[in-house]
């Protein structure tokens, strides 16, 4: 059986991720084969690049893209993948991708299967098609989606979110998490040695650690406050020093209870989360970048007691302090070799 597959095309899709995903469907059955001189199989994937009018267009990258079918052109899909998508996280959903939205839902109802990568969520969420679900998106449009579609039970920290009755919707992370998607979809219609296969072709290493280990955790909403603004102006100056949140208040001449209330309406978030993700964000820094002792960063960023550091990190980062030191610094051979 082979699988009537539409990756959407559009002015803001990313170019990578969008080539990436339609090489490697086409991939299936045929590379492996190929590279061990085995019979090249019938195509698991028949998968074809599509936008609503067909045209030819310049993307978000400047790359031409020419498609090859409109949305509507027979035969109707399978599986219908959304690729990564570009625009402003603090800003409305686009309008102009309002009538794909609609499209996607139609495809949905009709039996197809539907999954996105990355931003390319908030598409299946105005399309309506997680509602009640969960879902996952890239770090830094997680916001977005929980604002712009409230009934999404919005999972910042996986990479891979199957939902609803047969797991008929499909999310995954940030925009690398293609390759997991690819590795989801290939092993539910081809197999999981199919999937295995193509994840050594491709050399794919799959994100276990889930997304966090790679948000930055100060990617915060924007606002008009400038009370607030200056509150937080002048916390990423001193997070490390004692009862940060009592000194914030104070310098507003506001009651604690009053400030904590108006700095959460403005950001998002209560001043003491936005104290702890300063330090936090901070310590992922001094572990990336120095050979300073867990102990002596938990001091440097202001806890007093390491264990509670610990604890902080694990928490809002998905690893331990130890292991997020291990992963970052390994690049750093790579770069002085690349210097």
């Amino acid at each position: 059986m082979t699988i009537n597959t539409t990756v959407i095309g559009s002015r803001l899709a990313g170019t990578s991720v969008l080539f990436s995903i339609l090489d490697v469907l086409a991939s299936v059955g045929r590379d492996w084969e190929m590279l061990h001189g085995l019979p090249v199989q019938i195509p698991v994937f028949d998968v074809s690049l599509r936008t609503s009018d067909g045209a030819p267009y310049w993307d978000v990258n400047g790359r031409k893209i020419t498609p090859d079918a409109l949305l509507a052109e027979a035969p109707e899909p399978d599986l219908v993948i959304v690729p990564d998508l570009h625009f402003d996280p603090n800003a409305d959903f686009p309008e102009d991708l309002r009538p794909v939205a609609d499209w996607l839902r139609a495809a949905h109802e009709r039996g197809a299967i539907v999954a996105s990568v990355c931003s390319g969520a908030v598409l299946l969420g105005a399309a309506g098609l997680l509602d009640g679900k969960e879902a996952t998106t890239h770090w830094g449009f997680a916001d977005m989606l929980g604002r712009e579609f409230p009934e999404v039970k919005v999972c910042r920290d996986r990479i891979l979110v199957p939902a609803g009755e047969g797991h008929r919707v499909v999310t995954a992370g940030g925009a690398s998490a293609w390759a997991d998607l690819m590795l989801y979809l290939i092993a539910r219609f081809a197999g999981a040695d199919e999937a295995r296969r193509i994840a050594k072709i491709y050399l794919i290493n799959p994100h276990l650690d889930g997304q966090m280990t790679y948000a930055s955790l100060t990617s915060g909403r924007q606002h008009e406050d400038q009370l607030i603004s200056e509150a937080q102006v002048w916390a990423a100056r001193h997070y490390d020093m004692p009862s940060p949140v009592a000194a914030m208040a104070q310098r507003s001449g506001m009651t604690e209870r009053g400030f904590h209330r108006r700095f959460k309406k403005a950001t998002g978030q209560a001043p003491g989360d936005y104290i702890q993700t300063l330090r936090i964000e901070e310590a992922k820094q001094l572990l990336e970048t120095t050979a300073t002792s867990i102990d002596e960063v938990s001091a440097e960023v202001g806890y007093s007691e390491p264990s509670s550091f610990r604890s902080a990190f694990r928490k809002r980062v998905g690893i331990s302090a130890s292991a997020y030191r291990k992963k970052w610094q390994a690049l750093a051979p790579m770069y002085r070799a690349m210097g």
